[in-house]
């Protein structure tokens, strides 16, 4: 006891907050180190003084003492230094055997830091919300990658390379028309990949603002330019560190911005806009364009060696017109998607999807499904059919198939003249519509069994 007494002072002085301690009558007796540096009052000129006298010489503004003698309990309160500096006062009384308080004990804290930290929390809270939002908003955008629809031969195979090369880590480069599922394809690779589990960001690089593009992409330095955030902010690619980042259009992408990626891909790092600190980050890229990048670098449209850093691993997505036997599945997939949305039982008619086959979809992919939202929304019947379609569809619908009338005055078996109907309705059918797999779709049966009855 006797040597903790013996550095009693040596102990207040450790502590962070302000100790200041007088008698029941007021005097001061001690302030530890803490104090002094908090209020810019020393020892030498407190001790001895009563705090009544402080206050009417205009240094305390008020004093717990009083009311902690008279309650014996416990008090809090701010109190103003000088008239400028704040501190929040938390009092405490030292009773003795009989109950009576002999010391008390103030706790001061500078109230003054702690609403300037309350003040970078509330700004913190706004910058995390507002990065918390522009996060969500992007990962909504871009959810888990939707089924891959196709039966194929071309994509079933383009399916099975991607696949491979989506476990590792390469750069990727789609390409294709407008509408053709690139951004599917993107997805599909990034939940095939090691990085499944981190954020998939896709980047239109044509709807952004030439003037804030970098900023977007590559993020900025507190108060870089006029109206930037004091905090700074990370761009798309700090946000997509550990994950993915697929940059449509890129073909779209400034020569500047060319030059600024190209660093990304051979040196995994970015620089804020306003500093020149790098910054390193671990991201696959996948970009996707329906420019014919080649033509672009031979007109300065685009830069060689960013499109040869991209050419890693490149997959050319047929359009719909090339790939039909596509047609129908999606037709059925989206069907099914929109029926549900919108809680309607609807089917569509062979004779429906003959015509649709028939036609080129110039907007591919994309064009079709709104299409077919657009024919569960205004479609009263519960089958779509060929009178549901728009003239330029309809046309291809397929006429009435007929058949010859057997002549009934020469006497045939029965089974005969049935064979020679149906070797007639299977002959122009595959005239009219091409395929087997078209016939047999027409017929609702099975190509095995059109085969068999066209090989009889």
């Amino acid at each position: 006891m006797e040597v903790i007494l013996q550095y009693f002072k040596d102990i207040l002085n450790i502590l962070n907050d302000g100790i200041y301690i007088t008698d029941c009558e007021g005097t001061t007796l001690l302030v530890n180190t803490m104090y002094e540096q908090l209020t810019g009052l020393s020892q030498e000129v407190l001790k001895g003084r009563n705090v009544n006298t402080l206050v009417e010489e205009g240094i305390f503004d008020r004093i717990l003492n009083p009311e902690i003698v008279s309650s014996k309990h416990p008090a809090v309160s701010v109190q103003t230094i000088h008239g400028d500096k704040q501190v929040i006062l938390h009092g405490y009384p030292v009773l003795d055997a009989a109950g009576d308080v002999r010391l008390v004990v103030t706790f001061a804290r500078d109230i003054t830091m702690i609403s300037q930290f309350r003040e970078q929390i509330a700004k913190q809270k706004l910058l995390i919300e507002e990065f918390s939002q522009r996060l969500e908003g992007i990962i909504k955008a871009n959810a888990t990658a939707p089924p891959a629809i196709f039966q194929s031969e071309v994509m079933v195979a383009l399916m099975s390379r991607l696949s491979r090369v989506a476990k590792t880590d390469a750069t990727i480069l789609l390409l294709g028309e407008t509408g053709v599922g690139k951004d599917v394809l993107a997805r599909l690779a990034h939940e095939h990949s090691g990085r499944s589990k981190g954020i998939f960001l896709k980047i239109d690089c044509g709807s952004i603002a030439p003037n804030l593009i970098e900023s977007e992409l590559f993020g900025y330095a507190p108060g870089a330019f006029s109206g930037a955030s004091t905090k700074g902010k990370a761009g798309y690619f700090e946000m997509a560190d550990k994950g993915t980042i697929f940059l449509d259009e890129i073909g779209d992408l400034p020569l500047a911005m060319q030059t600024r990626l190209l660093r990304v891909l051979q040196d995994g790092e970015v620089t804020r806009v306003g500093t020149t600190q790098p910054r390193a980050v671990d991201v696959r890229i996948i970009a996707a364009t329906n420019h014919d990048l080649a033509e672009d670098v031979e007109s300065g449209k685009f830069r060689s060696d960013l499109f040869y850093r991209l050419k890693v691993a490149v997959f050319r997505i047929p359009p719909l017109r090339e790939r039909r036997e596509d047609i129908a599945p999606l037709a059925q997939h989206f069907l099914a998607r929109y029926t549900g949305k919108y809680r309607r039982s609807m089917e569509i008619s062979e004779s429906a999807l003959v015509a649709l086959e028939s036609y080129r979809w110039p907007g591919n992919v994309r064009e079709m499904q709104n299409f077919i939202q657009s024919l569960v929304v205004t479609s009263e019947r519960p089958t779509i059919s060929c009178a549901d379609l728009p003239p330029h569809m309809g046309e291809a619908c397929p006429p009435e198939l007929h058949y010859t009338m057997p002549d009934l005055e020469q006497s045939k078996p029965l089974p005969d003249i049935v064979a020679e109907i149906e070797r007639e309705i299977l002959e122009r059918a595959l005239k009219k519509y091409g395929s087997v797999c078209k016939v047999a779709r027409f017929f609702q049966t099975s190509r095995s069994t059109i085969f068999r009855k066209l090989r009889r």
